[in-house]
């Protein structure tokens, strides 16, 4: 079994089949069918059902595709460590964040990065949910993840690290004011009754907490609900309604003019980071440093 034919093998699934593997690997279609062939012949099984001019994974590709990729990073992280002997860390890290992680750790984290190890690269891909995150670390398509989470994340194999615990706060349209709002500028969740909300899809830890506030307090709706998260302070700012959002939002939204407010007493998320136990390669450990050495 070659490198090579793990690397054909998880580009079929991950783009969808032999055509739009072949053209994102710049290889000839023929040539990529003969590569699977050969390791279908290998491993004495059928990877893909071939239907017509489409691949669907058997159940023998399922169980080997995330164990392929799971080899191939850890093939990376070998080979990583040989080069950073000679040539000092330089590399490529994966990292899965929800959108509150990727503003806030994520970006001060690369910048900080940045600047010990130029030579190392972060790529990020977004998650909608802390089990996706986590997902995604499991199946070897990201080396780290970071997200929030009321429980510790858990999977065989991975490890969470807690980092802080983020802030909710209330952002709210320009001018907006709340007669009940503490002199402090905290507010309760009594002081939001009858308050329009902008809101994202279920499934999220804003739209856990929302759905708790609406259960207790009278009068409160939805506005909108959008899977985008990046979306939802554009429409506060426009007055389509209110929205919760982690503390790492919070210097963007008072810059662009929306209201912020601490909640009394504060709602409170536990942030991790995640990544898989067994090899890892410079980059990534250098990741890991640098974000567990950043304070609470």
């Amino acid at each position: 079994m070659e490198r090579r034919q793990l690397e054909y093998f998880v580009a079929i699934v991950e783009h969808g089949g032999f055509t739009h593997a072949a053209k994102a690997l710049r290889v000839a279609q023929p040539s990529l069918s003969r590569a699977i062939a050969k390791l279908e012949h290998e491993l004495d099984v059928e990877l893909f059902h071939r239907v017509g001019r489409n691949a669907v994974l058997s159940s023998a590709g399922q169980l080997m595709a995330d164990r392929a990729r799971l080899v191939l990073r850890d093939l990376d992280a070998m080979r990583a460590a040989a080069r950073a002997v000679g040539d000092g860390l330089v590399g490529r890290v994966d990292v899965a964040a929800t959108s509150s992680s990727a503003l806030e750790p994520v970006i001060s984290i690369i910048a900080e990065l940045r600047e010990r190890h130029p030579g190392v690269l972060v790529s990020t891909s977004s998650a909608l949910s802390a089990a996706e995150v986590v997902a995604m670390v499991l199946q070897g398509r990201c080396e780290a993840g970071v997200c929030g989470s009321a429980e510790r994340p858990s999977g065989q194999g991975l490890v969470a690290h807690h980092l802080r615990d983020e802030e909710f706060l209330l952002v709210a349209p320009p001018g907006t004011s709340l007669g009940g709002g503490a002199s402090d500028g905290t507010v309760g969740w009594q002081d939001l009754e009858g308050m329009r909300f902008v809101v994202t899809k279920p499934a999220t830890a804003v739209r856990a907490l929302f759905d708790r506030l609406a259960a207790s307090v009278s009068e409160v709706s939805i506005a909108a609900e959008v899977g985008d998260r990046s979306v939802v302070l554009p429409m506060v700012l426009r007055g389509i309604g209110a929205g919760l959002m982690p503390d790492g939002w919070a210097d963007l939204a008072r810059r662009a003019g929306a209201e912020v407010h601490r909640f009394s007493p504060p709602e409170r998320l536990p942030q991790w980071l995640v990544h898989r136990s067994g090899p890892i390669t410079a980059a990534t450990q250098a990741f890991l440093d640098t974000t567990l050495a950043r304070p609470a």
